[in-house]
């Protein structure tokens, strides 16, 4: 096992290596000497600087595959209330689901590649329209460029959720699929670290952090540094990572929700599906058959973090046929002016029917927060 000056010593020269070596071999020696290095006080610094390094070198690998790409990406006009992307390995049912789910029309065959442009459909569910769009298949590599990678990233960037598709014989490549769109700088079901940077041109490092940051002091020091920040003032309230602080110190990452989609389940018994049953953010469907769709559509639903509002017009019904459909959260302020900046601007007062009224008809303010299936109705 190497010591840690070894292991520094390593790092260090990787700096001068950009002549001779290629940044994917520089990131597969630091990848391979992470691996082998045991986290300790002893080595931690030195694994922070090499993970900050790793980071650094992935994303200049990004930005060349981008360079050389000879397609400038695919282009799609967002429509609907949110755009959902299904994105998997070549041949895992991709266009079935989109075609069961969806007014697209999408080839379908048994050999890999089929896909070779952004199919987009449209699915209504509980009154949201939903874009769905069928990318080319993702394979290992992919955050490089490899097999249109960069193009289809581009794509996943810009969505609102993910489904990310595999098949009963082919589970093992989730895990190939989270780690190509966390490698291109897309995080899965978290949140953005809490943590702020302010920059400044004097003064040095001042951190100010809660009590729950075991991180010490000299290591975040030592990770901003490979950045080139060595003066700023940093507030840290959560109980991060060395990864985690690296993506706020780049800022550039992307935030998604994304639920694994198993296909196929026609295809084996139902004792053997029992251990797939329970997994978190997990569907299990069969796109020939449509077993497990329905339940498909609630979690896209929900993993969009969608609540629907009816409106009633002064003096009229509601109109329980066409809701409005907005985030989770949301105040009648939101759906005020989602309807019209006026309506904002002139109000009164509104009335809240629902779950989430104290009675029936209660006068509200444009701070109250609204629940699904509420009944609203606002003068002004």
């Amino acid at each position: 096992m190497r010591t840690s000056q070894e292991i520094l010593k390593i790092f260090l020269s990787s700096h001068t290596l950009g002549d001779v070596m290629g940044v994917e071999d520089k990131i597969r020696e630091i990848e391979e000497e992470l691996r082998k290095t045991p986290y300790n006080k002893a080595t931690q610094y030195h694994i922070g600087r090499l993970k900050a390094r790793l980071s650094r070198l992935r994303d200049e690998a990004v930005k060349r595959s981008s360079k050389k790409s000879q397609h400038n990406g695919y282009s799609v006009k967002k429509t609907g209330d949110a755009t959902v992307v299904l994105v998997g390995p070549p041949s895992v049912g991709k266009s079935t689901i989109l075609n069961r789910l969806t007014n697209a029309t999408s080839e379908v065959a048994s050999y890999d590649f089929t896909t070779l442009n952004v199919i987009p459909g449209v699915t209504e569910i509980h009154g949201a329209k939903i874009q769905l769009l069928d990318v080319p298949g993702l394979i290992e590599g992919a955050a490089l460029g490899k097999g249109r990678g960069r193009e289809v990233i581009s794509v996943v960037r810009s969505a609102d959720l993910i489904l990310l598709v595999t098949t009963v014989f082919e589970i093992e490549q989730l895990d190939t699929l989270e780690k190509e769109l966390y490698d291109a700088g897309i995080r899965l079901n978290i949140q953005p670290p809490d943590v702020r940077i302010i920059k400044r041109d004097r003064g040095g490092i001042r951190i100010n952090k809660t009590p729950n940051v075991r991180m010490d002091d000299t290591l975040i020091k030592a990770v901003l540094g490979e950045y080139k920040i060595h003066n700023a003032d940093i507030i840290i309230r959560e109980d991060l990572t060395i990864d985690r602080l690296i993506d706020a110190i780049l800022a550039n990452r992307i935030y998604l929700p994304s639920i694994r989609v198993i296909n196929k389940i026609d295809l084996i018994g139902r004792d053997e599906l029992e251990p797939l049953r329970g997994m978190p953010d997990t569907v299990l469907i069969s796109a020939a058959t449509g077993e497990g769709l329905n339940d498909l559509k609630e979690m896209i639903f929900r993993g969009l973090g969608f609540i629907r509002i009816y409106m009633k017009p002064p003096g009229r019904k509601a109109d329980l046929e066409h809701p409005l459909i907005v985030k989770t959260g949301a105040t009648v302020a939101d759906v005020a002016e989602r309807i019209h900046r006026d309506l904002k601007r002139n109000f009164r007062y509104a009335q809240v029917w629902g779950s989430s009224a104290k009675h029936d008809g209660q006068r509200v303010g444009l701070t109250h927060r609204l629940a699904d299936g509420d009944i609203l109705r606002i003068v002004s």
